[in-house]
């Protein structure tokens, strides 16, 4: 092994994930160098406190409260960024890339805010960058799609992509309890952060769509263009009525790419998913991926979305194929060639809707809200009346038929204004994937 050649290896960042990828890569440095023919050194690692205990044994002579300098170190080659944010994190990325070298992340709202300076900077100064864990924990979806599905143009790609929410709507479903009090045990058992918004409002599942829709498409998709929606308006009313109709709720990201008119359409939205499907199924913190493409068809990918056990697989072995670049010369990877997808309007994204509301129990209440409905053209499939928690009022549950993101998004801004509607109707899209 003393013949091997060296690869140094720097840590930015040695929290949840930076610590068990440390655990992992000295539990099994043996089969890795083995593997690789390379000798794997943890070099230097970061941390905000210097003095605070840890899971994982580091040297004093290892540890540094300045990621720059591990970034920048010149016997470091490998860089793994796992401080989080956009901030300090993007300082670390570039500095590092400018000098050559590989960074691998698990950044998804970097990836997402920076991909194209961070890809363009690994391109003109001969570094790489990997970020197999930014997306879907353990799950390779990226290593799929930039390999192995490579073949492939894809139609439609969607996905449970946030462990907290699925996670808490599983329990609702289970139990029969209310969102928050099932966030508020998340809380408690770790399963979400103190300040949830970013899970449960749909950001960190639309920074992860963004990822996936650059990788399918060549295109990058700002958050701004996306509809996205979270999971705190969802009730046991529309858990029952899933369950009733052969559905389950889930959060899902969707993809969508019109093969003849290029157009490109991308979503986050708490959506009935039809039983039959196998992501319907997928439950707890697990994510779970479908993606069609027009020579393979549909491939479905499942598995613990994060955590440090999932997330850290997914680094060593962003850190494996950095190792393995490197000695064959690190050459130039293949990347999806950068091309703009027009984006879908609203108009044109079509489907089928279930909305929730409130109602004054009063005469009449009925005919106001199908004449704003006949107004933009949505035509009701199906209506059920079920009580209401608040006094002198009934819960109404209406499917339409199909219709469009412009004319449901006016009907329901619409309804809301009306004075016999108590608070804003809840909107659920109603999945209708062919496969």
């Amino acid at each position: 092994m003393s013949d091997l050649p060296v690869v140094n290896i720097g840590i930015c960042g040695l929290g949840t994930v930076g610590q068990g990828v440390w655990k992992h890569i000295t539990r099994s440095r043996a089969k890795f160098e083995s593997r690789l023919g390379a000798k794997l050194v943890l070099k230097r690692a970061s941390v905000r406190n210097l003095a605070k205990k840890r899971s994982v044994r580091v040297s004093k002579s290892r540890m540094s409260d300045d990621p720059m300098a591990v970034a920048t170190d010149p016997s470091i080659q490998i860089v793994c960024e796992l401080i989080g944010g956009t901030t300090v994190a993007k300082e670390v990325t570039l500095a590092a890339l400018k000098l050559g070298k590989t960074v691998i992340s698990a950044n998804k709202a970097l990836v997402c805010e920076c991909g194209p300076e961070i890809f363009a900077a690994a391109r003109e100064n001969g570094g790489h960058y990997f970020f197999e864990a930014s997306v879907a924990g353990g799950i390779p979806i990226i290593k799929a799609l930039r390999e192995g599905l490579v073949a492939n143009r894809f139609g439609r790609i969607y996905g449970i992509l946030n462990g907290t929410c699925n996670y808490i709507i599983t329990r609702m479903e289970r139990e029969g309890l209310s969102y928050p009090v099932i966030l508020k045990e998340a809380k408690a058992l770790g399963y979400a952060e103190a300040d949830e918004s970013l899970d449960v409002e749909g950001w960190d599942t639309a920074h992860k769509a963004s990822i996936l829709a650059y990788l399918a498409h060549g295109t990058w998709v700002p958050t701004k263009s996306m509809v996205v929606e979270g999971i705190t308006k969802l009730s046991q009313a529309d858990i029952q009525f899933a369950e009733e109709s052969g559905y389950a709720i889930k959060l899902l990201a969707v993809i969508t790419r019109d093969l003849d008119s290029d157009e490109l359409a991308v979503s986050v939205a708490p959506t009935l998913l039809p039983r039959t499907k196998v992501l319907a199924n997928v439950n707890e913190v697990y994510n779970g991926i479908s993606v069609a493409g027009d020579v393979v068809g549909e491939t479905v990918y499942i598995g613990r979305g994060a955590g440090q056990d999932a997330t850290a697989s997914a680094v060593i072995s962003d850190i494996v194929d950095a190792i393995a670049l490197l000695l064959r010369g690190n050459a130039p990877l293949p990347e999806p060639v950068e091309h703009q997808c027009p984006l879908c309007l609203p108009e044109r994204i079509e489907g089928e809707y279930y909305l929730r509301m409130d109602v004054s129990d009063t005469p009449g209440v009925l005919a106001k809200i199908s004449s704003v409905t006949a107004k933009y053209k949505v035509s009701i499939a199906s209506l059920q009346q079920r009580p209401a928690d608040k006094k002198d009022a009934a819960s109404l549950i209406l499917t339409t038929h199909r219709s469009n993101e412009k004319a449901i998004r006016a009907t329901v801004k619409h309804l809301s204004r009306l004075a016999c509607v108590l608070g804003e109707p809840l909107l659920l899209r109603i999945a209708s994937f062919d496969d």
